[in-house]
């Protein structure tokens, strides 16, 4: 059991601490400092080397928080584990629509160089993104409370 919640705690601080860091630190420095072309080119970049990352972390995050769910039992499980899976479930169907839809337009664009096209592609990554670090967010908050109040 200790091996499942460090795997998934440290799953879940790759993938949500690195929506952090690309959100609230490397986006709007990006966005200042770069013309489209630079800035889409660097995020295709980014995100080819961080998606790989998170699939990894959706899998062991998955995997783990599995084990650890049959533990409980699934009539005994607390309600913000549930919760919580519920949360982790929506935010994987988020990401993987993010990586094969607007992630793949992002680098077809960057590729033709359609910076239009990328622009927007960026953009609707970035919305995502945006609600993916808040129910990251919100999952850490409903389980640290739940753990506490529950």
């Amino acid at each position: 059991m200790t091996l499942s919640l460090f795997l998934h705690l440290l799953s879940v601080v790759v993938w949500v601490g690195g929506m952090f860091f690309a959100y609230m630190a490397l986006r709007p420095v990006a966005a200042s400092v770069l013309e489209p072309p630079q800035r889409l080119t660097l995020w295709a970049g980014v995100f080819g080397k961080f998606f790989p990352w998170v699939w990894a972390s959706v899998a062991l995050i998955l995997a783990s928080g599995l084990h650890m769910f049959m533990a409980f039992g699934a009539t005994a499980a607390p309600h913000y584990v549930l919760t919580m899976f519920a949360l982790g479930v929506a935010m994987m169907a988020i990401f993987a629509h993010v990586f094969f839809a607007p992630y793949g337009r992002l680098k077809r664009a960057v590729a033709a160089q359609d910076w239009k096209a990328g622009g927007a592609a960026l953009g609707q990554i970035r919305k995502l993104i945006g609600i993916n670090l808040s129910l990251g967010l919100l999952t850490i908050a409903v389980v640290f409370l739940g753990r506490a109040f529950g």
